[in-house]
């Protein structure tokens, strides 16, 4: 039975980019997925520009935009009465943003990495237990679509595999925050959503219900729509009927926006989807033999945009340590937890906090308004505004340019 080095537990975005990174430095890989691919995913699948860099970097990102899918660089931000309209500042040479199908995107980054040096993959395949060694994660056990059940061990598995990660409630990994979310999340495709001018991003915040749209391939727009679960109306309204009840949302709720009057006008495509009830989540993400990435690590509102790129982020994070303990592992695991966890809280925390704020229901204070509003009217705010969304900025830097605005408004 062959041991690899590490053994990756789901092969969408976080598990394709460790699988790139770790073939990169030599490790033998198994990359796991109870999917075949091509296979879609309930998802906003969104890549600001850091994100595009990254898939630049990874050697992807042509095969991607080979695909049709178009790309954008405006974001049209309405939070009740402001409206912030502008362009993602640059990074790392990279101006456009990308909203790509799961079906093509997974596919790619496993078609990817299933190509590597060292990288071995096996679809269909779907982790039911971990082999223990000392106290220590050794290895996986599982079952493949046709039964047969398989063992595999390895030095180090990691857990890639989503918000409902098994490898991680195997493994035991501590729950660090938790904040569960006021609102429920519905998600369609439509056709014929048109926008005015220049394509770009749309996000609503109106009272207490939230709306996104992006620009996605197939002449598709992937709409999201996000209202409190304690509402008995429509909670009711889309378990009986959830494509008439996202337009009937969109009138009701949306009429003072940009939304409200493009997408009566567009057809939905396919079948809308939900997301109830989900939290916001961050886990301990390393122990003895095992770790996680993505959204098996951290979970945050869909809202802010931040999934994939900051899968990505963790997979490089992950790589780094284990590059830096150069294969020898064993007798290592709490200093290089302590790292990666430092690594990645330095890196993503700020802005899962901000995936917190956004997942209550709570409407904006006065004083939020009137900043808001001071926002949309200054280029170099609006600017540095969508700079978090896209790590061009820092949440701490931005409120010094608040601070800023306040002072020259006063």
């Amino acid at each position: 039975m062959q041991a690899y080095d590490v053994i990756i537990a789901g092969a969408r975005v976080a598990g394709s980019t460790l699988a790139y990174e770790l073939s990169k430095s030599g490790y033998s890989v198994l990359l796991l997925d109870k999917a075949t691919f091509p296979s879609d995913t309930l998802s906003t699948h969104n890549f600001l520009t850091h994100g595009m860099a990254m898939l630049e970097e990874m050697g992807v990102l042509d095969s991607l935009l080979a695909s049709g899918t178009p790309t954008y660089s405006r974001a049209v931000i309405q939070f009740d009465d402001a409206v912030i309209d502008g362009q993602f500042p640059e990074v790392k040479g990279r101006h456009d943003c990308l909203c790509i199908r799961r079906t093509v995107l997974d596919d790619v980054l496993f078609r990817h990495a299933s190509n590597l040096p060292r990288v071995s993959t096996l679809e269909g395949f779907r982790v039911t237990g971990l082999l223990w060694e000392g106290g220590a994660v050794a290895g996986v056990e599982g079952v493949t679509r046709a039964g047969e059940r398989m063992k595999f061990p390895a030095k180090l598995v990691v857990g890639a595999d989503g918000r409902n990660s098994a490898v991680r409630k195997l493994a035991g990994a501590e729950t660090l925050i938790s904040v569960p979310t006021d609102f429920a999340s519905y998600i369609g495709y439509y056709e014929n959503y048109r926008q005015e001018g220049e394509i770009h991003t749309e996000l609503y915040k109106v009272g207490d219900k939230l709306g996104i749209v992006f620009p996605t391939g197939d002449g598709l727009h992937v709409v999201g729509i996000m209202f409190p679960l304690a509402d008995e109306y429509w909670m009711s309204r889309f378990r009986q009927a959830p494509g008439e009840a996202m337009s009937e949302i969109v009138l009701d709720s949306f009429q003072s926006t940009a939304i409200g009057g493009r997408l009566p006008k567009a057809s939905l495509h396919g079948h809308v989807k939900g997301l109830l009830g989900y939290d916001n989540d961050w886990h301990r993400g390393m122990g003895e033999g095992w770790a996680l990435v993505g959204d098996a690590l951290s979970f945050k509102d869909p809202a802010v945009g931040q999934g994939m790129p900051d899968a990505m982020l963790s997979a490089r994070f992950l790589a780094g340590v284990l590059n830096r303990y150069e294969g020898r592992w064993e007798g290592h695991w709490d200093a290089m937890s302590e790292a990666y966890q430092k690594q990645t809280e330095e890196a993503m925390m700020s802005r899962f906090r901000m995936a917190c704020q956004f997942t209550k229901n709570v409407p904006f204070t006065p004083e939020e308004h009137y900043v808001n509003g001071l926002i949309a009217a200054n280029p170099d705010a609006t600017a540095a505004f969508l700079g978090i969304y896209n790590h061009a900025v820092e949440p701490e830097q931005f409120q010094g340019h608040v601070m800023r605005l306040i002072e020259q408004n006063r």
